[in-house]
């Protein structure tokens, strides 16, 4: 136990550098382009390369990595050839797929983000070609990933991430006058390629051995592609819906994508560090005790109290304070206070998904680990219809703020109905437990949020500089919460504070 949270201590700081790191490209591409429909076009482009990621990165990692595990036990040397034969057959398909998109780019493009401005459109149709002539290196960057995980290496795989991140933002400063908005995406696949270098040669430290395999054994084919369809496919649900809220979007008004993009960047960071957190040790502990009911129940319980008293004194933070927090990250340069401003409303709509994207992780973990992959898919699926009617019922009476909003109200749909299929294995007093935790657990942060609301209504701290006043209201907040966590729910505190003595105790 203690390797493990030593583990998860490790992955949760290269998470915080990572996107720190995403900060830096988004300041680095706001300060040097500001909100624009060049930006716009930017977002878009870059759409295709999350879908490739979280394809590999989800879908091909899910089922790659607990399959080469089990297979390399007991037959090692047929699993290391079925392995390369996957890793070759994986990157010639992405390379193969690529000649037909560069080719059809013009056509692509406007098929999937229709109504485009002609500026939106050019930039995006470009950087798109330039994405897709890379896309096989960025799918053999997520591959080796998993290789790498396969073997308990994860160092190489976020350094890798790093190099693509801020290269981006490093090309971004030093040709940006050159190549305009083009030097991010050079800046991207050059960063890719050096990561690609980078797992390999890792790998390779790691007893892996490259051979010019194509054919995969029969048996291992089969149960890899019965697994495999499903899990690309619920791979691409959330892909699938961020297509559609950028189209909606960039139909709105002109940066309305860069605004709806540099605000869930800011929202996602609490749940990408605490979901990867999460990961390594919930997920294990929910795994292991899959077949003791109790004790399964009584760590989701907790999952879900963790979550819920560590995220929801976030949002309230955040509520206070984003306004400064974007101004910091963003205005500077082109970005200007009246995009902060944009930029901001969108963060308000999405402030819930910092809770029910927390959650979501527990339930839908404790789904995978009980087998449920199948019911998880369709109800994500679903949130896909959902998402497209809310958005035409929002965005003309709301504009892209509406947008965000749909994508919470989305987002607490899927966490309501995941819960409820999990409850319905669970023990009838456990639902009760969970309805407590919400009515004790909400109280502390709402006293946390009324009192630096008044506060920051005096305007004693408005002539500071952004980062003085987060400086001020984050440690403050912090204070308030705690006590009032203690005041409002002593069983709460006890156990976040078991939490980090037994974190601190494995240092």
């Amino acid at each position: 136990m203690a390797n493990l949270r030593k583990t998860a201590i490790w992955i949760t700081l290269l998470a915080v550098v990572l996107k720190l790191s995403g900060l830096l490209r988004e300041s680095v591409i706001a300060s040097q382009f500001g909100a624009s429909a060049a930006t716009d076009g930017f977002w878009l482009a870059f759409s295709f390369i999350t879908l490739i990621v979280a394809m590999i990165s989800v879908g091909f990692n899910n089922v790659f990595l607990p399959l080469y595990t089990k297979e390399r036990k007991t037959n090692p040397v047929q699993t290391e050839k079925n392995a390369n034969a996957l890793l070759n057959s994986t990157a010639i398909l992405f390379i193969v797929l690529t000649i037909p998109l560069v080719l059809f780019v013009e056509q692509i493009v406007p098929l999937i983000f229709w109504d485009m401005q002609p500026e939106t459109e050019e930039v995006a149709v470009h950087i798109t070609r330039v994405f897709f002539m890379g896309m096989g290196a960025i799918a053999l960057n997520g591959v080796l990933e998993s290789y790498l995980q396969s073997r308990k290496t994860f160092v190489p795989s976020q350094v890798s991430k790093l190099l693509a991140t801020l290269m981006a933002a490093v090309f971004a400063l030093l040709f940006s006058e050159q190549w305009g908005i083009y030097s991010v995406a050079y800046g991207f696949l050059f960063g890719t390629v050096c990561g690609v270098i980078l797992q390999f040669f890792f790998l390779t430290k790691r007893d892996f051995q490259w051979k010019p395999y194509i054919k995969v054994d029969r048996d291992f084919s089969k149960v890899y592609m019965v697994l495999i369809i499903p899990s690309l496919l619920n791979s691409v649900v959330g892909q699938i819906n961020m297509f559609v809220n950028k189209n909606f979007a960039q139909s709105t008004t002109e940066s309305a994508v860069t605004y709806l993009n540099n605000a869930s960047l800011l929202v996602s960071i609490p749940h990408a560090i605490y979901g990867t957190t999460i990961a390594a040790i919930i997920f294990t502990l929910l795994s292991d005790q899959v077949d003791d009911q109790k004790e399964f129940q009584l760590t989701f319980f907790r999952g879900m109290q963790l979550t819920l008293l560590t995220l929801l004194p976030i949002v309230g933070v955040m509520f206070i304070v984003g306004y400064e927090a974007l101004e910091l990250i963003y205005q500077r340069g082109a970005y200007t206070a009246e995009d902060t401003r944009g930029t901001f409303l969108a963060l308000v709509m999405y402030l819930p998904l910092i809770i029910t994207q927390g959650l979501q992780f527990i339930v839908s973990k404790s789904m995978y680990a009980k087998g449920k992959t199948a019911v998880v898919f369709r109800i994500s699926v679903t949130t896909i219809a959902l998402n497209i009617l809310l958005n035409f019922l929002l965005v003309d009476q709301y504009g892209y703020p509406g947008l965000a909003l749909s994508t919470s109200l989305v987002s607490v749909y899927f966490l309501t109905v995941s819960t409820f299929y999990v409850y319905k294995d669970f023990d009838k007093g456990e639902a009760k437990k969970l309805g407590r935790l919400l009515f004790r657990g909400i109280p502390p942060t709402l006293v946390m949020v009324i009192l630096l609301y008044g506060l920051k209504q005096t305007g004693i701290f408005d002539s500071l500089y952004s980062l003085f006043e987060l400086m001020i209201y984050v440690p403050l907040g912090v204070i308030i919460y705690v006590v009032a966590l203690y005041l409002f729910y002593k069983e709460g505190y006890t156990n976040l504070l078991g939490i980090l003595k037994r974190r601190k105790a494995t240092h």
